[in-house]
């Protein structure tokens, strides 16, 4: 008789708290990096071009980092789709702190620089959120999808193989 092999959909508490961790100082390091970006392309660029720009860059670093520090995952396999997740999360950043640089432009037109990088980085911090459950969801679910369609033999020890 062969034992079935149910995962946990749910990470162990302290798996949790290890990828909350991670994923909270690549966070403050892609925060400090987007700031220091922000803040030299906001020189010789309008509001909306240096966030873009800033953003950009430092999305590929931040879900590369993310992809193996935060949620161990190594090599090529899903490369694509983790990227793409990536993506999705630098769109949703993008709209979110656009949104919140005209929100700043009506609300208080005449804002000085540190202002303005103060509401980028709330408006990050929501974006953040948002890129975490992207990434979560996007890189779980494919390693979910690869242990269910793993060999049913693959747990199973010699002599229970070759029983029958």
């Amino acid at each position: 008789m062969t034992a079935l092999s149910i995962r946990n959909p749910f990470v162990s508490r302290r798996e949790s708290v290890r990828r909350l961790a991670s994923f909270g100082a690549i966070g403050v390091a892609s925060t400090l990096a987007y700031v220091v970006l922000y803040a030299a392309l906001r020189d010789v660029a309008p509001a909306g071009v240096a966030n873009a720009l800033a953003l950009v860059i430092t999305a590929v670093a931040n879900t590369s980092a993310n992809r193996r520090l935060t949620f161990a995952v190594q090599g090529r396999d899903g490369l694509a789709r983790d990227h793409a997740a990536g993506l999705v999360a630098l769109a949703a950043a993008l709209a979110i702190t656009s949104a919140s640089l005209a929100a700043l432009a009506a609300i208080y037109p005449h804002h000085g620089r540190t202002t303005e990088i103060a509401v980028l980085v709330v408006a990050n911090s929501a974006a953040t959120l948002i890129r975490f459950l992207l990434l979560r969801f996007a890189i779980d679910r494919a390693r979910d999808v690869r242990t269910s369609n793993a060999s049913p033999f693959a747990t199973l020890s010699q002599s229970e193989r070759t029983r029958g």
